[in-house]
């Protein structure tokens, strides 16, 4: 396999696991493992918003190429298949094409579909309101300010709004909602379907990827993860913190 081959292979396996929310120590631990299967010396740098790979073959040449990442996402599933792709490369010969073939398998690679999707929102608001003390009432509301809440952010997202925005109002919903249901239903608290609800905009993964990252070492990235979580955790904040603001004040 010639070299600029090997180094779009690479790049590829890369991009796709910084796409669906690798660490930077696993981008670049994978693209080197890719890289020397055929004995070629690489450098790699990832930041939170691409990658660019250096490659010195056997005979004194040099090439670097990058690839930009938009439209970040979690995806586990994927992470883990590149991993594995990875380790297959290195260890089983494969050409070009089949290698090609492979990651445009991973990167096509079905999702859950949406139903799904929005009942494990819902499972996720009623188990973590029951965790917080929350009565199973509390839990159900939760479960369906999710389901709405979780639906309507897929639709959203796509409009290609601020990201803040889209959080701030997703907050200042859920708390509108939940100070709604529990004048309509005393038994319900306010407080336990809020934090049920919350936990399907908090950023999680980032969050501990970004920690990851500055204990590693990776300063740059693992700030700029650090500070999109802390933005986003702080926009879902600000929109509960108006709805508060607002339901008090309209109470007679």
């Amino acid at each position: 396999m010639e070299t600029k081959q090997v180094l779009e292979i690479a790049l590829s396996s890369g991009q796709i696991l910084l796409k669906n929310g690798a660490e930077t120590y696993r981008v670049e631990e994978t693209i080197e493992r890719i890289c020397a299967a055929y004995d070629l010396q690489c450098e790699c740098i990832t930041t939170a918003k691409g990658v660019m790979v250096s490659v010195l073959d056997s005979s004194g040449e040099k090439m670097t190429s990058l690839k930009k990442v938009r439209n970040a996402g979690v995806d586990l599933y994927r992470i883990e298949l590149i991993n594995s792709f990875s380790r297959d490369f290195k260890k089983n010969s494969m050409d070009y094409d089949e290698a090609v073939k492979m990651l445009k398998g991973i990167e096509n690679a079905p999702e859950f579909s949406l139903p799904v999707r929005i009942l494990a929102a819902s499972m996720t608001s009623f188990v973590y309101s029951l965790f917080f003390n929350g009565t199973i009432y509390d839990s159900i509301a939760a479960a369906a300010i999710s389901v709405f809440i979780y639906f309507m952010m897929e639709k959203v997202s796509k409009l290609g709004f601020f990201q803040f925005f889209e959080f701030f109002f997703s907050g200042f919903i859920i708390g509108m909602a939940s100070i709604a249901a529990e004048g309509m239903l005393p038994i319900l608290s306010k407080g336990s379907i809020i934090t049920g609800a919350i936990m399907i905009l908090l950023p999680g993964v980032p969050l501990t990827n970004g920690i990851k990252d500055i204990i590693y070492g990776d300063f740059t990235s693992g700030f700029t993860k650090f500070g999109e979580a802390m933005l986003i955790i702080t926009a879902v904040g600000a929109g509960i913190g108006a709805a508060l603001t607002v339901g008090t004040g309209v109470k007679p």
